[in-house]
């Protein structure tokens, strides 16, 4: 048979390749996150306060998220608070031990909790590790491999399937680990070497976390079997994870898991982001690793420092890991510094936390970054807590890094090289899928 000619061969492919992404679906595979949110001043389409009594409720019917009491809850900042715990609780392990990482590499962090997993497994612990396929890399597993061959189940999340380019960009950003169905953890932290230390020099990344107990760890277990669930098609549902919970719960706070994934329309993050912004009165404070928010962000963000709220952002600074989400992130500094929002880059080293405290009562902790990968490609878990004495942490610790950071002058910034102002505005059109 002859050959076809090399124009018509690319002709086909190309065909090929857009019927492909037709079937895809473009807007799937590129979703942004696009919600709007009404709050004109005054009226009763605005949404409620962080104090009011029906703000839980909306954000509980609007993202899914279950609310609890009984709950208690620790922040742990950087390695140096994280590490030693989480060994100590995986020590102490007897039935089940659940871990879900997005990242992880070879080096003493990864050795020291491939160790305690090898002798909890002998000494008859269930084990499960899940990772996300492209978080991860084989490199990145190679201090776990005594983990697969002692036979703990070693589970890639979505790796790469032809059939299910669809999916491929929807990456498990998740971070937890739930301990005999009682202790849980979650955070922005990894299994990695760059996370020990205490955040305040370089190569140490400043992260905050956060151990749980109490009725919320069955919600954060729940997250790990259904993601689970996903990647071997089996449902873990045993005594062992999901243990009797005690007839009365005993820790001091209201806390809930909020699981967000991604769908053709909004995500749970992205509704559970502007209704946090539109209910704020007094204080926004936002610490997070890759600030790139969108026009209806940088609006809430707007109408909340003119309305008297003292917004403030720490992001990532000369330290960061990815330079282009950082770019693109100051492409919007200029209408939010003008509204009065105050922006900051962390000092010392990476900073990688995910979190904000509204109004010292209302905290998120967890992996949801303010960029539309989190918003509306990822799955995401973060804790919401509602208690004053968790956000009076949660406002120290925020100060302690605002101590630590450069505040971006809105002078200075609109004087920056118009080099600088080229590079911006082209990692804005590329953020969608940063």
């Amino acid at each position: 048979m002859p050959s076809l000619p090399r124009t018509r061969l690319l002709g086909v492919l190309a065909s090929l390749a857009m019927l492909a992404l037709a079937l895809l679906g473009l807007r799937h595979l590129f979703r942004a996150a696009t919600l709007r949110l009404p709050t004109p001043a005054g009226s009763s389409a605005a949404p409620p306060a962080i104090s009011s009594p029906q703000f839980e409720q909306v954000i509980a019917s609007l993202t899914g998220t279950t609310f609890s009491p009984g709950n208690t809850v620790e922040i742990l900042s950087n390695g140096d608070e994280t590490f030693p715990r989480l060994l100590d609780d995986l020590r102490r392990a007897r039935r089940s031990i659940a871990i879900q990482m997005y990242y992880q590499k070879g080096g003493a962090v990864a050795d020291s909790v491939a160790r305690v997993l090898l002798d909890r497994r002998r000494a008859g612990v269930a084990i499960y590790f899940m990772f996300d396929a492209i978080g991860t890399s084989r490199l990145g597993l190679h201090g776990l491999d005594s983990l697969r061959a002692a036979g703990v189940p070693m589970v890639a999340f979505r790796p790469f399937r032809w059939y299910e380019l669809d999916r491929f960009g929807h990456r498990a950003h998740t971070r937890a680990i739930i301990i005999d169905g009682v202790i849980g953890y979650t955070g922005g932290f990894g299994l990695d070497d760059k996370w020990l230390g205490g955040g305040r020099r370089t190569g140490q990344w400043r992260e905050t976390n956060v151990r749980v107990t109490g009725p919320v760890v069955a919600r954060l277990q729940g997250v790990f079997a259904r993601e689970w669930s996903e990647a071997t098609g089996e449902l873990l549902a045993s005594s062992a994870l999901f243990p009797v919970a005690p007839p009365a719960p005993s820790g001091p706070t209201r806390a809930g898991v909020l699981h967000s994934v991604p769908s053709r329309e909004s995500s749970e993050a992205e509704r559970l982001l502007l209704l946090s912004i539109a209910g704020a009165r007094r204080t926004l404070w936002i610490s997070n690793a890759y600030f790139v928010p969108n026009r209806t962000i940088r609006q809430l963000l707007v109408e909340a420092a003119r309305r008297g709220v003292n917004v403030r952002v720490i992001t990532g600074g000369r330290h960061t890991d990815i330079n282009i989400a950082r770019r693109a992130g100051r492409a919007s500094y200029t209408p939010l510094l003008e509204a009065g929002v105050h922006i900051y880059e962390y000092e010392p080293s990476m900073m990688h936390a995910k979190t904000f405290v509204v109004d010292g009562l209302w905290s998120t902790i967890g992996t949801v970054n303010l960029d539309n990968r989190s918003l509306a490609l990822n799955n995401e878990v973060t804790l919401l807590v509602h208690d004053s004495m968790v956000g009076r942490v949660m406002d120290s610790l925020f100060l302690a890094d605002l101590g630590r950071s450069r505040e971006v002058r809105a002078d200075e910034f609109r004087r920056r090289p118009w080099t600088e102002r080229v590079i911006d505005g082209f990692a804005k059109l590329v953020s969608r899928v940063l």
